[in-house]
């Protein structure tokens, strides 16, 4: 369905359907979404409305990938972390932040990232496997062998599964926000700071993991 600009967000570039614009497709998936477990229509999927089919795959996929992985929350949300920071997505990182804070992760290691500062991880090695592991993958396209093998010991194939799949989805995710300008919800800052046409680079882990 064709939507005038009265659909778009602020500084987006395509239109967002709504309750009262969208198809009865639309309507099933968007019903689906808000009764689940993210309880409201943000991000990405405004845009993937476009097409139900694939938001409805989106979104079943989504909720394995942050509510049903082996991985604790906690780590589930840094590598999301790192993900949003890379690929310099504001939503996703203003969003994801803040689940990271309330699923205890620490908070000098959220604002670190923020800052492409080196995170002190302390004696959290899971945490300093996890976020090298997402580092590299989003920085390289791969794992140095060393550093997959401390992902395999603590989850197992399954969690190393899980953790790639997590990155992956959420790389979708932050492209998906950047190219369609999907504007932060009302009364949500925007925290990330962000240099035109760079993408961040963020320092190696030191010690164990």
């Amino acid at each position: 369905m064709a939507m005038t600009d009265e659909g778009k967000g602020a500084g987006a570039r395509i239109s967002f359907p709504t309750p009262d614009t969208m198809t009865p497709a639309q309507r099933e998936v968007y019903d689906q979404i808000v009764s689940g477990p993210r309880k409201t229509l943000v991000g990405p999927l405004r845009a993937a409305l476009h097409n139900p089919v694939l938001a409805d795959r989106w979104q079943r996929l989504g909720q394995v990938l942050r509510f049903e992985t082996s991985l604790p929350a906690r780590l589930n949300e840094l590598a999301i972390l790192v993900t949003a920071r890379r690929w310099n997505a504001r939503l996703e990182w203003a969003i994801h932040a803040g689940d990271a804070a309330r699923a205890g992760l620490d908070a000098g290691i959220i604002e670190a990232i923020r800052t492409c500062s080196l995170p002190d991880f302390g004696a959290d090695d899971d945490a300093r496997a996890v976020y090298e592991y997402a580092r590299q993958l989003v920085e390289t396209g791969d794992t140095a062998q060393e550093v997959y093998d401390a992902v395999l010991r603590r989850w197992g194939e399954a969690g190393a599964v899980e953790l790639t799949a997590v990155i992956g989805y959420y790389s979708m995710v932050a492209l998906t926000l950047n190219v369609h300008r999907v504007p932060l919800p009302d009364g949500v800052p925007d925290t990330l700071p962000v240099e035109d046409g760079a993408l961040p680079s963020m320092p190696p882990a030191r010690g164990p993991a």
